[in-house]
């Protein structure tokens, strides 16, 4: 038997969704700053085994020479995201919905079995509520980034006026290469997020959008509701 249930409330919904387009424009007009000086990569012992977006993947895109334009829309955006990002953390407050999606005693454990269910390397999943474990610590973890992308932004972005923020972060080189991580980090949550968005299947998906869910229980139907099922079948 199936049967709809209330999921996700209307304003987790809205928040869920204006983040999406303010996200987006944050990463895209960062990479326009980064452009200007993109100094970052991943290096072994002094040896660069990747560099982040060289000269070849802006060229790709079409976005070089556009640093005053990233910087304008940066900035700009950065206060829309912020703005959201706060309204949505009161919201889990006062609305006792942080229960629901801050790690609990033994969630770290149970991540982990839910991400080798994920792997198909074992086949029992934890209990589940209505985040599992891994959800718990991802979107727990999501909204830590986004705080402390907002905390080295502004470090960079008012390096004289915020000096002690600066000075805390390491200074205004470290400041930017946290914000940078930062960023890497919030690509990789929306690529596995948009994955296992899609491996959860389209009801998953329509839930964050209608706010409902179509589970299925183990409820028996009412015998005159088996002979109205058997007679359609007829």
């Amino acid at each position: 038997m199936k049967r709809l249930e209330k999921k996700h409330s209307l304003a987790v919904r809205w928040l869920h969704w204006i983040n999406f387009p303010l996200l987006a424009m944050m990463i895209w007009s960062g990479l326009l700053i980064y452009w200007a000086n993109a100094v970052y990569g991943i290096k072994i012992f002094g040896y660069e085994l990747f560099h982040f977006f060289p000269p070849g993947f802006y060229e790709t895109l079409g976005i070089p020479f556009r640093l005053a334009e990233g910087i304008s829309l940066h900035f700009f955006f950065m206060w829309l995201f912020a703005i959201n990002g706060v309204i949505y953390v009161l919201y889990l407050i006062f609305s006792g919905e942080w229960r629901t999606l801050l790690p609990i005693p033994g969630s770290f454990k149970r991540a982990a079995l839910v991400t080798l269910h994920d792997l198909h390397m074992v086949k029992k999943l934890p209990p589940q509520g209505k985040y599992n474990d891994a959800q718990r610590i991802a979107y727990t973890g999501v909204i830590l980034l986004g705080f402390g992308s907002i905390i080295t932004g502004l470090a960079i972005y008012k390096p004289l006026q915020l000096s002690g923020l600066t000075a805390l972060l390491g200074g205004y080189e470290w400041a930017r290469w946290e914000h940078f991580w930062l960023m890497i980090l919030f690509v990789l949550f929306f690529v596995v997020h948009v994955m296992q968005v899609a491996l959860a299947g389209w009801s998953n998906f329509r839930s964050m959008v209608s706010g409902y869910e179509i589970v299925k229980t183990d409820e028996k139907l009412p015998e005159t509701a088996v002979a109205i099922e058997e007679g359609a079948k007829v």
